[in-house]
């Protein structure tokens, strides 16, 4: 679930998915892997929005 009115992990380039059942999401920009998704974790560990966020390009 994206966080509300902040960056969404889906849309950013920095954004994994792990193979790590227990913590299946990842930021490759800040290195980490959680079982909620890095945004979430972001605001829960610094009370902000990420600051890493780079969208990825959408080709049409």
């Amino acid at each position: 679930m994206p966080t509300k009115d902040g960056p969404n992990c889906w849309d950013c380039i920095h954004f994994k998915i792990t193979h790590d059942r227990n913590r299946p999401y990842g930021c490759n920009a800040m290195g980490f892997k959680s079982k909620a998704l890095p945004s979430v974790e972001v605001i829960r560990a610094h009370g902000e929005h990420c600051l890493s966020f780079y969208p990825k390009h959408i080709h049409k």
